[in-house]
């Protein structure tokens, strides 16, 4: 029986090659359906196959990547999802035989999932389900997730994955030459996110060459144990008399080898370009290094869509902010009751900016829909910061609605040591890769020595590590309890945290402000409480990061603890602080009109965008001057973050539709004031390619900052952009492409405006057109982004900007 854990375990394995441009050659028109070849073609796909095992592939990648029934919908095959599945099985082991391992290829929708798209999450797990329990019948041996762009999609898939089979997982993610996914997840943050869901393998492929995926990969290798995957492209398309080609030599894909092995990674293969000669000189060359890898430590990390922060073992204390919490406050839990968000955004990006490295989010009030508070408050906080996020809430439902409406791994408050709460946290925990605060209490109540502390701690760590949650994912609540009514408690306390920590090796956490409750002066006794729970190991503490006396204490205990190196972080803080110019305190100077239309532009504050204005046409400004002077620099200031890495992705198009808010209140109120357009631009994504998330982000951006826009869909026949170009007399033509096997519809198209005379400007973009790419072909613009793209539109039609 093939098993292909021990075989990785044991050596460093070959994966295959391309699939679609060895179709292509084989009978595969342009713009077809790649699955469809299993039922029509199979003598082809079979021999694509027993090419690259012929090569020495140890893993064959069957030829169901866009199986799927959102993607196979486009060619009206929806309903053939598990024939062409399973017929892709069947066909890699008839080419392979038994001694090679057939993975079953999952690759995204095409669709983003709430907020930023309209896919449901448990849509998204279905849509997964139902493919992988085809490949898994048929006798995959894997699955590999190959070419994922958003992080969430790719939890969702892993987690019908586990719904539905035991099979080994390899994951993984396309990321730009700035490291980062199109939606802005670094290589750490999807490390992260994976791990925490338990796959066997993690790693990159598509997008970049082989230099560019192991830098990813020593990113990757910074913050997980796990096996990884290295799969690159050979080299970079360009283009050469008409044709696409990838330049990457055989030799050159091995050039890393050796640096790859040092690093862990597992199973070497090859995206776009790579060829049968490819994998045969990668097969040969692995035989000239040993392959013997140990794992190094585990240690604990949680992550948001697009950032990381580490607790426990020798880092400092973690500090969690506590004020997204409705608990005495009413104007915040009037905000739940009216669904409005505006409280929790404030707070979050305050919160981190006072130093806060994680978030609480607790919407548990009297009357509030917990759940649906709580889903909405996760993609509020996600929204306007990167922190990673504590989701805290005894509802099950709630939490489960937080969970998936999570970007990356999260932090559970709480589980107890009660037998019924053990049983129903932690399995979440398990399957949605979350860590836990546990709470040293149980059916009885909180032990009044450190010594029955320890003793619930030791149960739910033995409950979690049966159910197969590591260690480090487990943080123990030692309890903070008020010195106002139990006074010798707060020794005890501290007694347990270093007991957790000396016995169990287990980081520890407290809700450290309880200390105080019902005294005078309270910040006074908590900040040296704070000071003493860290010198006894504290790791996590949930406290107001606004509190000024909770941060010096923080910042104090550090240095004496050897915990700030050279006191730099001290240092920094406060000798900036003492440098600074007495400043205008908050209110003394509220912001004008313009500048609260742009800040809540910049915030994505679609709740409040309407009444700002409001106030501004009360105030005298005309249409014109709201959109040019208040809405429109708002959304520059996105893009000037968003090319800063200060902001990615889903917070620019939550921007957007903040925009498109404005504007649409604007259009249905003030009919014919909204001036002139800045241009007519056509967008479609080329012949043969039925991609379009990044061509739909481009047509949003260019509308909100003025032109007019007329979106052909993808699949978009370069006939039919001739004949529209024409009857609209557009200024622009824009065309997108995401698959190497489309690149040259983009020429095709271009060189039909040329021959027919139409005097536009052209732009090209898509995920793997360069700019070296788009000159090749005459186009006048290349951008890598949307934002890049709107930048550059302006520029040329000499609409400012």
């Amino acid at each position: 029986m093939r098993d292909f854990r021990k075989a990785l375990a044991d050596r460093v394995l070959v994966l295959d090659g391309a699939m679609g441009t060895l179709l292509q050659e084989r009978g595969l028109p342009p713009g077809g359906c790649p699955e469809e070849m299993n039922r029509i073609a199979p003598e082809a796909v079979i021999g694509v196959h027993a090419e690259y095992a012929a090569a020495g592939a140890d893993i064959l990648v069957a030829n169901s990547f866009g199986g799927n029934r959102a993607k196979l919908g486009h060619y009206g095959l929806e309903s053939a999802v598990a024939e062409l599945n399973c017929k892709a099985v069947e066909l890699a082991r008839k080419a392979g035989g038994e001694l090679v391992f057939v993975g079953g290829s999952v690759g995204p929708t095409g669709r983003f999932l709430e907020p930023v798209g309209d896919a449901g999450f448990d849509e998204m797990v279905d849509i997964y389900a139902e493919q992988i329990s085809a490949l898994a019948a048929a006798g995959a041996d894997l699955i590999t997730f190959e070419t994922f762009l958003d992080i969430r999609e790719l939890r969702a898939g892993v987690i019908a994955c586990r719904d539905v089979c035991d099979l080994p997982i390899i994951a993984q993610m396309t990321f730009d030459d700035a490291g980062r996914t199109v939606l802005g997840t670094p290589p750490e943050a999807a490390a992260v996110t994976l791990d925490a869901l338990q796959v066997d393998v993690i790693g990159s492929n598509c997008g970049l060459g082989i230099d560019g995926i192991y830098d990813v990969l020593a990113r990757m290798r910074q913050v997980t144990n796990r096996p990884l995957i290295a799969q690159a492209n050979a080299g970079l398309p360009v283009l050469k008399e008409g044709q696409t080609i990838f330049p990457g030599t055989p030799e050159e894909m091995t050039a890393y080898h050796e640096r790859l092995i040092g690093l862990g990674v597992r199973v070497v293969g090859g995206c776009c370009g790579t060829t049968p000669k490819h994998v045969r000189v990668m097969r040969a060359a692995l035989g000239d290094y040993p392959q013997d890898w140990t794992a190094p430590p585990r240690r604990g990390f949680l992550s948001s869509r697009s950032a990381v922060a580490e607790f426990g073992g020798d880092t400092a204390c973690a500090l969690i902010g506590e004020r997204i919490n409705p608990t005495g406050k009413k104007a915040f839990t009037a905000e739940l009751l009216a669904g409005k968000t505006a409280y929790i955004r404030r707070e979050a990006t305050g919160q981190v900016a006072a130093g806060a490295h994680l978030l609480d989010v607790n919407c548990g009030a009297p009357g509030v829909d917990e759940a649906a508070s709580l889903e909405r408050a996760v993609y509020a906080v996600t929204g306007a910061c990167t922190a990673p996020l504590v989701i805290d809430t005894s509802d099950l439902e709630a939490l489960e609605r937080g969970l998936k409406a999570a970007d990356g791994k999260v932090l559970i408050n709480s589980v107890n040591g009660e037998a019924k709460s053990l049983e129903k946290v932690l399995p979440l925990a398990c399957r949605y890769g979350a860590a836990v605060i546990g709470l040293t209490l149980d059916e009885t109540g909180i032990p009044e020595t450190a010594e029955g502390r320890v003793e619930i701690a030791r149960r739910i760590l033995d409950a979690a590590l049966t159910l197969g949650l590591p260690k480090q994912d487990l943080v123990i609540d030692c309890l903070t309890l008020t010195v106002s009514a139990e006074q010798k408690r707060a020794l005890e306390t501290l007694r347990a945290l270093r007991q957790v920590r000396d016995e169990l090796g287990l980081a520890t956490a407290l809700g450290v402000s309880n200390i105080s409750f019902g005294l005078p002066s309270r910040p006074v006794l908590s900040s040296a409480f704070f000071a003493m729970a860290l010198e006894a190991g504290l790791k996590v503490a949930i406290i107001n990061p606004k509190d000024e006396r909770m941060m010096d204490a923080y910042r104090s205990a550090l240095v004496l603890l050897c915990q700030d190196v050279r006191a730099e972080a001290y240092i920094g803080h406060y000798a900036e602080q003492a440098s600074a110019t007495p400043a205008v305190a908050p209110g003394d100077a509220p912001l004008e009109v313009r500048q609260r239309l742009a800040a809540a532009i910049v915030s994505g504050d679609s709740e409040g965008i309407v009444s700002l204005v409001k106030d501004a046409m009360q105030e005298g400004l005309d249409v014109m001057a709201v959109s040019n002077e208040g809405l429109l620099p708002g959304l520059e200031e996105v893009g000037r973050r968003f090319a800063d890495n200060r902001v990615f992705l889903p917070q620019v198009m939550r921007s957007a539709e903040t925009m498109q808010t404005a504007f649409a209140y604007i259009k249905e109120n003030f009919a014919g004031e909204s001036g002139p357009s800045l241009g007519r631009i056509l967008m479609a994504t080329v012949e043969g390619d039925i991609h379009d998330i990044g061509k739909n982000i481009v047509c949003t951006l260019l509308e909100n900052h003025g032109f007019e826009v007329i979106d052909l869909g993808k699949n978009v026949s370069a006939a039919k952009i001739l004949e529209v170009a024409q009857k609209e007399e557009v200024d622009a033509v824009g065309l997108s492409a995401l698959m190497t096997t489309t690149l040259q519809q983009m020429d095709v198209t271009l060189d039909k405006l040329r021959s027919a005379g139409i005097k536009v400007f052209t732009m090209v973009g898509g995920a793997v057109v360069t700019q070296e790419y788009a000159d090749s072909i005459g186009a006048d613009i290349y951008a890598r982004d949307a934002i890049e793209a709107v930048a550059k539109v302006k520029r040329l039609l000499g609409a400012g900007g």
